[in-house]
């Protein structure tokens, strides 16, 4: 059974002197069977944006929803390992590749196409080439939201998207101190650029209780996120708190609302994925 391969594609030129890209003027790609495409994106890399990704999309599955995950995180995928899927996705006929699926979940990576260890070394065409070729030619079935887990910043990848497929919105994940914020509102930015809505912000890795004296405390600064979702007119879905069991989960392949659902962790998740429901874009 043959696989297709990721094949080359045209640069999608920008406007020089900061001013916004232009949008295609051909009609957008088609992602079959997708109601909603949600972007999540951050400014930085090492913020959690992959681990909110797979919590959140799985959240969203326990509440009922049909969701799919693409990691567009192409130079560090990590999703398989997240969700719990490996193996190499198949294709029946060249051209259709069939996701994998796990935790109620339909997930795509090109980590699945690639062995862990190897590097990506491509330029931007090849890239974005890749990102078409995951969104046309997967068979996602019949979704209500297709979660994309980009790189971070805002590069080939969350350019092609915004211009390539009509984006429901964008949620941003941030840590609370001021250097990441910098980043996360260059990210806003684009996308307000690139008329995709802002759903919303999140701020991961916002405290801890210590194992010692049982008090909370904030090691990367405290409401920052929430600030400048205020500041930004956008709303602000939670906190997620700095936690070791979060990572062990996700090393582990079973997210944290899966495997301890009704854990404080969890339930952060959970209450983000209850507030997108309740604000009616998923509809």
């Amino acid at each position: 059974m043959s696989n297709p391969q990721f094949k080359d594609a045209g640069v999608i030129a920008t406007d020089g002197g900061g001013q916004a890209p232009k949008k295609e003027t051909q009609p957008p790609l088609e992602v079959k069977g997708v109601k909603h495409i949600v972007a999540v994106a951050s400014g930085k890399g090492g913020v959690g944006k992959s681990t909110v990704s797979a919590n959140l999309a799985v959240a969203l599955a326990m509440r009922g929803l049909k969701v799919g995950l693409l990691d567009a995180d192409v130079y560090g995928p990590s999703q398989p390992r997240m969700l719990g899927v490996s193996g190499r996705p198949s294709s029946p006929d060249g051209q259709t590749i069939l996701p994998l699926r796990n935790h109620g979940v339909t997930v795509m990576s090109l980590g699945l196409m690639m062995p862990d260890d190897e590097a990506l070394i491509w330029r931007g065409p090849m890239l974005m080439g890749a990102l078409q070729q995951m969104l046309g030619q997967v068979q996602w079935g019949q979704l209500d939201v297709l979660l994309v887990d980009l790189p971070p910043g805002t590069g080939d990848v969350q350019m092609t998207l915004s211009q390539k497929v009509n984006v429901t919105g964008a949620v941003i994940v941030s840590t609370p101190q001021d250097i990441a914020l910098l980043d996360a509102k260059k990210g806003i930015d684009m996308f307000k650029r690139m008329n995709v809505p802002l759903l919303g912000f999140v701020e991961n890795m916002a405290s801890f209780i210590c194992d010692g004296c049982g008090k909370e405390h904030h090691p990367f600064g405290h409401g920052g996120a929430k600030a400048e979702a205020e500041k930004q007119g956008m709303p602000f879905l939670g906190e997620i708190p700095l936690d070791l069991a979060i990572r062990v989960a996700s090393d582990g392949g079973v997210p944290m609302v899966v495997s301890k659902p009704s854990s404080p962790q969890a339930k952060a998740f959970l209450d983000i994925a209850d507030q997108l429901i309740a604000s009616e874009v998923l509809n």
